[in-house]
C-alpha cells in the first residue's frame, strides 16, 4: 500500500469512528463538572438562581454529548430528561455512600473530607451516574465516564454492574468490578479486590459472568472472587488475598492462612528470592 492509499484509508476509517464517537475530552470535563456541581462547587457558594443557571448549562452540555451518538433530536431530549429527572434520587444515594465511608473508615473525619479527598467516593459517584445512562440504553458515554474515573482513581467499575445502597470503597486502588457483578447493600470493599469472570469467551458476553455479593459483606484487600454462579452470602467476611471461585453461605469468614517457618542453619526449603 502506497502512502496516498494509506492516508485515504486512514481518513475513511477515522471519519466512521468520529461519526459515532463522542468527544472524549468533553465527556471527561462534563462528568467532572457534574461532580463539582453536586458536591464541591469550588467554594463559590452559588445562590439558587446561579445554581439553576449552572444546572441548565450542564443540561445543554450533556445534550451536545448525546447528540454526537444519537441522531434523533427527540431521543436526545428524552434521554436528557430521564437522566436529569433521576439525578435527585442518585444524589441522595451518593450522600449515603459518602456517609457509609465516613461510618466505616476510622481515618475519615467528616463528610466534607470524604467528598473532596476519597477516590473511592469519586469512583462511586461516576459509577452511579454512568449506570443510570447504561440502564437508559446509552452505552458509549458511560464507558468514557467510567474509564476516566478509572484513570483518575485506579478503580475500575463497569457501568453495567449493579450496586446497592451505602457502598463503601476504602483506599480503592486496583479494584475491578465486572459488568454483570451484583452487589447488595452496606458492602465494603478494600483496595485490590477483583470481582471478575471465570469465562472470558466472547460467546459468554450475554451471560452473568461475574459474582453476586449479598448485603453486609466486607471484602479485604487483594481478594479475588470469580464466576457468575459465585454468591457471597449475607454478612460474610472475605479476608485479604483470598481466591474464590465458589459460593459461600451467609455469615462465612473466609481467609488465607499464612504459614510461618523459622529459618535455621539448613538451607531454606523454598526460594524466598525469586525472579518472575
Amino acid at each position: 500500500m502506497n502512502e496516498a492509499d494509506f492516508l485515504y484509508e486512514l481518513v475513511s476509517s477515522r471519519t466512521g469512528t468520529i461519526e459515532q464517537f463522542p468527544d472524549k475530552l468533553a465527556a471527561e470535563i462534563f462528568i467532572d463538572e457534574v461532580f463539582q456541581f453536586l458536591f464541591i462547587n469550588n467554594g463559590k457558594g452559588l445562590d439558587e438562581a446561579a445554581t439553576a443557571a449552572e444546572f441548565k448549562r450542564l443540561k445543554n452540555n450533556f445534550a451536545s454529548l448525546l447528540s454526537e451518538t444519537i441522531r434523533e433530536k427527540e431521543e436526545v431530549q428524552a434521554q436528557l430528561a430521564l437522566f436529569f429527572g433521576e439525578l435527585p434520587k442518585l444524589y441522595k444515594a451518593m450522600l449515603k455512600d459518602a456517609q457509609a465511608i465516613l461510618d466505616f473508615d476510622p481515618a475519615a473525619q467528616s463528610l466534607a473530607e470524604v467528598v473532596v479527598a476519597y477516590p473511592g467516593f469519586y469512583a462511586t459517584v461516576v459509577y452511579r451516574l454512568s449506570h443510570q445512562l447504561w440502564k437508559q440504553g446509552v452505552k458509549l458515554l458511560p464507558r468514557l465516564f467510567s474509564e476516566y474515573a478509572h484513570s483518575k482513581t485506579g478503580i475500575d467499575i463497569h457501568p453495567g454492574a449493579t450496586i446497592g445502597k451505602n457502598f463503601a470503597i476504602d483506599h480503592g486502588t486496583g479494584i475491578v468490578i465486572g459488568e454483570s457483578t451484583v452487589i447488595g447493600n452496606n458492602v465494603k470493599i478494600y483496595q485490590g479486590v477483583t470481582l471478575g469472570a471465570l469465562n472470558v469467551a466472547k460467546e459468554a458476553r450475554c451471560t452473568k459472568r461475574h459474582p453476586t455479593i449479598e448485603d453486609n459483606v466486607v471484602i479485604y484487600s487483594g481478594a479475588t472472587i470469580l464466576g457468575g454462579d459465585t454468591v457471597i452470602g449475607e454478612g460474610s467476611i472475605i479476608g485479604g488475598n483470598v481466591w474464590l471461585t465458589y459460593s459461600v453461605p451467609s455469615s462465612s469468614v473466609v481467609y488465607h492462612k499464612s504459614e510461618i517457618k523459622i529459618k535455621d542453619r539448613d538451607p531454606f526449603p523454598e526460594p524466598i528470592n525469586f525472579i518472575i
